[in-house]
């Protein structure tokens, strides 16, 4: 087993576990309800560098209760025109959106602002009954500059979020999930476990068919279908698609053969009867 990547105690913003195939992230500045500052962005951009190295399932969650309530508002307040135009957290985003495997967002309570964009990076959306997600930017004199503005789109649909961008609407778990933002609504307490269920399931696939189906699935549309059949070319010459592919069909002769036996089995009895007769 290869030694872990992450020392826990280099990070001061973030709580981070490593297993053998996923990162488990928590975002941890509970006494702002973890709102996004710069120590955070670097901190998850040294976990990123991790993971584009060493390809592992990332879930990221909030501590306490929340998830993020938004960029941190008093160095927010400070930035000017140049800070704007290095992208600082819309930086971090897109690199955590193209991560090499697939990253799990577990949402509780306020997912606002630039917590709302984290979650919106990421590729799968899942959240317990208190979820308060949504962009109130305009409401502080910006825009949701971060992703929110073309993601969103995507997730939900023009309308939906127009109402999110632009009227500041903040959707509660329920129409969340009615919209497709999240698709899973669990207790509090079983949040992390239905997270790591789903990264069960990731994790039983095949890791490179996992990786490049990703990057093909956000792939540009004047790229399909040429990149499907490249990277279907990739995959057709991997040691892992003549073991699956051998492995399902040995369950499959398996099963025709431990079904014959069954019949066989039950002709027996008849058969004997017969004869007694």
């Amino acid at each position: 087993m290869a030694a872990p990547a992450f020392d826990p105690s280099a990070f001061g913003t973030l709580l981070v576990e490593e297993r053998e195939d996923r990162v488990v992230v928590v975002l941890n500045r509970p006494e702002v309800r973890n709102a996004i500052d710069q120590q955070m962005v670097d901190e998850l951009h040294a976990v990123c560098a991790q993971l584009e190295q060493h390809p592992k399932i990332l879930i990221i969650a909030g501590a306490d209760g929340v998830f993020a309530s938004g960029a941190d508002i008093g160095q927010l307040r400070e930035r000017r025109r140049d800070d704007a135009l290095q992208g600082i957290n819309s930086t971090i985003f897109v690199r955590i959106a193209k991560l090499p495997m697939p990253v799990i967002a577990a949402l509780d309570g306020f997912c606002l602002g630039g917590g709302a964009e984290l979650a919106y990076a990421a590729d799968f959306r899942i959240g317990t009954p208190s979820v308060r997600i949504g962009n109130p930017e305009t409401g502080l004199g910006i825009l949701a500059a971060a992703g929110a503005s073309w993601r969103l789109k995507e997730l939900v649909g023009e309308p939906v979020a127009k109402d999110m961008l632009l009227a500041g609407a903040v959707l509660r778990a329920e129409r969340a999930l009615a919209v497709n933002l999240i698709t899973e609504i669990h207790d509090p307490s079983e949040l992390m476990a239905a997270a790591h269920k789903l990264a069960d399931r990731i994790a039983a696939q095949d890791p490179l068919a996992v990786r490049i189906t990703k990057s093909v699935f956000h792939a540009p549309a004047e790229a399909h279908p040429l990149i499907d059949q490249l990277a279907q070319g990739i995959l057709f010459e991997s040691q892992a698609k003549f073991d699956r592919m051998q492995a399902f069909l040995d369950r499959k002769a398996d099963k025709k053969t431990d079904k014959n036996s069954d019949q066989h089995s039950d002709r027996k009895p008849a058969e004997e009867s017969e004869k007694k007769k």
